[in-house]
């Protein structure tokens, strides 16, 4: 019988190498995988759908889901993870010096919706009582001018959420100061440099690790959508897909844990693998729902309380039912 051919994007971190590689396939296909970085599969999947398997967005997903217009369901695997408290960017001559000085001031984002925005703003109303409505916000390109949100937002009345010029760049306007602070996956390129501009938490690892340590939360960024019509035709291909994401996985763990020669271009990588261990468990880059449960439970809030969501997601509905049912031996 002829396998199903199927076209994945995905950035090809060290977790999903071997699927690019050839070493991991997708059982009953042959797979045409397409290596690009997350901007550029989110804008090409949520745009176009032109992927089969595809790395997205989970705030932009879930917003697709909340209003029945998403293409893909997604497979609880989460290409990307990240502590986001090094994401925020502000201006030296605010009086910023801690989270609470946010208030009143206007922070450029260049999505409102993009995830890792919603984290951050859900972090500080748990964190530091910061309302989302407390803050005044502008959106638009961070580095090229016109950029605009990726799905169509409905906010409450009293979030302020302003475009900025089409011509302009939300760097240009932290560099020139004329807003107070920026929410950035990337970093602007006016940091490091401009002696006005400065990370809330310089030393951002430590105020992290301290917010695992009381929260067991690990950020979601990402996670991997499959093209709904095809799901339809082929139910097997979730738990296919799956557990092909989670052999890749099982490697890079392999290969980090592997010092007679490196595979990471860092002169302690074990080291740092093991100190990563002894903080967040063995596998924590974990994929599955019910270990990562606190954390979809808190975007799903998080999205909904900020307007992102036009209704409070349940955790389990984000995921194709086949990929949160595996045997078990």
């Amino acid at each position: 019988m002829a396998k199903l051919t199927i076209s994945l994007a995905c950035c090809p971190y060290d977790r999903t190498r071997a699927l690019f590689d050839g070493t991991v396939g997708v059982d009953g296909c042959e797979t045409i995988a397409c290596a690009m970085p997350p901007e550029e599969a989110f804008h090409r999947a949520f745009r176009f759908q032109e992927f089969d398997v595809t790395e997205l967005s989970l705030s932009n997903y879930m917003h697709t889901l909340a209003n029945d217009t998403n293409s893909y369901i997604a497979i609880p695997a989460f290409p990307s993870r990240l502590f986001r408290h090094s994401s925020i960017y502000v201006r030296t001559d605010r009086g910023i010096e801690r989270p609470q000085d946010l208030r009143g001031k206007i922070i450029g984002v260049p999505e409102f919706q993009m995830t890792a925005a919603v984290w951050i703003r859900g972090i500080l109303q748990d964190e530091y009582g910061i309302r989302t409505s407390e803050i005044r916000w502008r959106n638009g390109g961070l580095e090229q001018p016109g950029r605009e949100q990726k799905v169509p937002l409905s906010l409450p009345a009293d979030i302020e959420l302003e475009a900025i010029p089409r011509t302009e760049t939300l760097s240009q306007h932290l560099a020139e100061g004329r807003i107070d602070g920026l929410i950035s996956a990337l970093a602007p390129s006016c940091f490091p440099g401009n002696p006005n501009v400065r990370r809330l938490f310089p030393d951002y690892r430590a105020v992290e690790e301290d917010y695992f340590r009381r929260t067991r939360i690990f950020p979601i960024m990402h996670v991997v959508g499959i093209r709904r019509s095809l799901v339809e035709r082929h139910p097997w291909l979730p738990v296919n897909v799956f557990v092909a994401f989670l052999k890749a996985k099982e490697i890079c763990y392999r290969n980090l844990e592997k010092i007679g020669h490196l595979y990471t271009t860092l002169p302690w990588p074990v080291e740092e693998l093991q100190r990563a261990r002894e903080l967040m468990g063995s596998d924590f880059w974990s994929y599955g729902l019910e270990s990562n449960r606190r954390e979809i439970e808190a975007i799903t809030r998080y999205a909904h309380e900020q307007g992102v969501l036009s209704r409070r997601l349940i955790s389990k509905e984000l995921f194709a039912p086949s990929s949160l049912d595996l045997p078990k031996v």
